[in-house]
């Protein structure tokens, strides 16, 4: 379990901050970039939880939170090939294709209930879904950023095969949730000439 005492250190007030094998590097490396992205994501997904609380959606997201954390946590280790501690990589947390596979099987269940879509989806709807929907291009961002790391460095592949699916599973939600309110909010192609 992690324990904070202090949440200042100064010690990236050079412009470096340190992953999670002790190795620094500069506050815009991709790796770090990468796991901010996902911060991002959660941080998104935070703001969507305010508007599902007690329902099954929140507690799906409530534990896609706990995956985006640990989803940080292996980004911030690099894989062992490249770890500069190779102690740090038998402790280090990876994501698993279990967690994958527990986001297909939600999608799976919340989109049996749906009509299928007949347009593409704006962004909109129920509070909740606007916010998702928000959640979802962050996502992408999290996603084209760990695939450019992918290219440079080790990436757990599952890491990205989560990005992947979270994006997906964000979008369905957003549709879920709002087929219980005001519904989806379709593109009409030019219909506003």
């Amino acid at each position: 379990m992690v324990q904070l005492t202090r949440i200042y250190t100064r010690g990236g007030d050079k412009g470096k901050t340190s992953l999670g094998d002790g190795k620094r590097v500069p506050k815009h490396d991709l790796r770090v970039d990468a796991y901010g992205t996902v911060d991002e994501v959660n941080a998104v997904i935070g703001l969507a939880r305010l508007h599902t609380a007690g329902s099954t959606a929140d507690q799906m997201l409530m534990r896609i939170q706990n995956d985006l954390f640990d989803l940080g946590a292996d980004l911030c280790i690099p894989l062992p090939e490249e770890a500069a501690d190779p102690e740090a990589e038998k402790m280090a947390l990876r994501i698993e294709s279990g967690q994958v596979e527990r986001l297909e099987a939600e999608i799976d269940s919340m989109n049996a209930d749906l009509e299928p879509l007949k347009s593409f989806v704006l962004p909109g709807g129920d509070p909740a879904a606007a916010h998702l929907h928000l959640g979802r291009t962050v996502a992408r961002r999290a996603e084209r950023v760990m695939t450019a790391l992918a290219e440079a460095e080790g990436v757990n592949p599952e890491a990205i095969r989560y990005m992947n699916r979270l994006s997906d599973h964000l979008f369905v939600m957003a549709r879920y949730l709002n087929a219980q309110g005001p519904g989806d909010v379709l593109w009409v192609p030019g219909g506003n000439r």
